[in-house]
């Protein structure tokens, strides 16, 4: 998932950013309000960590404009300890956590973790998918007892068209939430194209994948009808 970290602590938005990035996360960073609304404005992010104490900026009007842009995104407050009117506010204008600092990293990746499974309606870290399971905790793909070979940009890529399900998920949406932000000029490429075909090679050799749908002229998408 595609992650910005709005702090102006630069050693401490480089230590969230390397520990975040070795759980699988793409990072982008913003020291300031000004530079962070203008990442938003641009990019597609699935979580905004956020420091309150902006030198230019009040937090909470970040809130208000980047859930003007985009809706679905998810923020997670970080915050001084004593600062409780602002994550009051913060979680009042549909920030879906907070933390306060100082905090161990592990938790804030556990926070994260569990703003995604209440934001995508997951109980379990186990995934039916047809005759498939997909544990998110273990990052495997099992048909029964089997492993299914599948590499992590291959897993990934699975894994935002799960959570996602049901949904048709564009081509340069999927390449941004994976592979981080590019250009327009490479929308139309067949970059994701070969990434499913070789996922649904790797699938039908233990099963049929029904659920994989492809929406022509669009993108993507996993169903439950077919499933």
């Amino acid at each position: 998932m595609n992650v910005l970290i709005v702090e102006d602590e630069k050693s401490l938005a480089s230590e969230i950013a390397i520990y975040l990035t070795r759980e699988n996360f793409l990072c982008d960073m913003a020291q300031t309000g000004a530079e962070a609304s203008e990442k938003i404005a641009i990019n597609l992010y699935d979580f905004v960590l956020l420091d309150l104490g902006l030198p230019d900026y009040n937090g909470l009007d970040l809130i208000r404009e980047a859930k003007s842009l985009n809706a679905d995104i998810s923020f997670i407050i970080i915050t001084a300890r004593g600062a409780v009117e602002d994550r009051v506010k913060g979680l009042g204008l549909g920030a879906d956590d907070y933390l306060p600092k100082p905090f161990a990293l592990a938790e804030l990746h556990a926070r994260i973790m569990a703003v995604a499974r209440r934001k995508f309606r997951l109980s379990s870290p186990d995934i039916a998918l047809g005759e498939f399971i997909m544990n998110t905790e273990s990052r495997k793909l099992l048909c029964g007892d089997k492993a299914v070979e599948i590499t992590r940009k291959e897993f990934d890529l699975l894994y935002y068209l799960v959570i996602n399900r049901n949904k048709v998920m564009a081509r340069h949406q999927l390449y941004e939430h994976i592979w981080g932000n590019t250009l327009d000029d490479q929308y139309d490429s067949n970059f994701i194209d070969v990434h499913i075909k070789n996922i649904r090679k790797k699938l039908n050799a233990h099963a049929p994948a029904p659920w994989l749908e492809t929406v022509r002229g669009v993108g993507y998408r996993i169903s439950t009808d077919s499933q």
